[in-house]
């Protein structure tokens, strides 16, 4: 393979990699919308969804894994093979994460509709936006935009443990509400999963665009960018 054909098939694989993001946070709009307004027909656009990341997720892979049998990738193009594995998987499991909430909103049909001391939408969004970022991350091989991503997730975790606080006490207290609080929770956690997904996405750019590992301790802010990362 000519180098020529080689960076066409990287920029082949970034480009089916951002098809397959999309899908996943369209995936979660729809989620929350069909929580918000309980219509049953939006969960089954993203059961489709979730079916086109699959086979999306089977096809990066395959074309990942080919450029490493076929190529002896160096440095930066290995890093961002590599990389792309990786976000290929988390990416499939915010799709994952996605259809378990409409799942529980299917489960939430009959139920009654009820205030809860949860704000799922609002939680939605925060997680919505870190995919969005950790994704910007990865389009600009910004490694600032990540680290940023990676100080989201602490909101989320903190409304998620809330969360958990509050239903809890909902199903303990109010017993014919325990259904209803109990898929509540489970959303919630689907969302605080959700955040993890993009959390890692964005570790996998900072090793791409730097080559630090940052998945269990602080690294350093990023410098100047490498001038020989893929779409710079």
């Amino acid at each position: 393979m000519t180098r020529l054909r080689f960076q066409q098939s990287l920029e082949d694989l970034k480009e089916n990699l951002l098809v397959m993001a999309g899908l996943a946070e369209q995936g979660i709009q729809r989620a929350i919308e069909a929580y918000r307004v309980r219509d049953l027909s939006i969960c089954d656009l993203v059961d489709r969804s979730e079916m086109a990341i699959n086979r999306l997720e089977r096809e990066i892979d395959q074309a990942a894994l080919d450029l490493l049998a076929m190529e002896q990738p160096m440095a930066v193009d290995l890093r961002f093979i590599l990389s792309v594995i990786k976000i290929n998987a988390d990416i499939e499991r915010v799709g994952d994460a996605a259809k378990n909430i409409s799942d529980r909103v299917r489960h939430m049909d009959k139920m009654p509709v009820v205030d809860l001391p949860v704000d799922i939408p609002r939680m939605a969004q925060l997680a919505s936006e870190m995919v969005r970022k950790c994704l910007q991350a990865f389009i600009e091989a910004d490694a600032e935009i990540a680290h940023a991503v990676l100080t989201m997730d602490d909101a989320v975790d903190a409304m998620n443990r809330a969360a958990y606080k509050s239903l809890t006490t909902v199903m303990a207290e109010q017993g014919h509400l325990a259904p209803l609080a109990l898929n509540a929770l489970m959303i919630s956690r689907s969302l605080e999963r959700i955040a993890d997904h993009a959390t890692n996405i964005a570790e996998d750019v900072i090793f791409w665009v730097q080559g630090d590992d940052v998945r269990h301790h602080k690294s350093r802010m990023p410098d100047e960018k490498d001038p020989h990362v893929l779409g710079q």
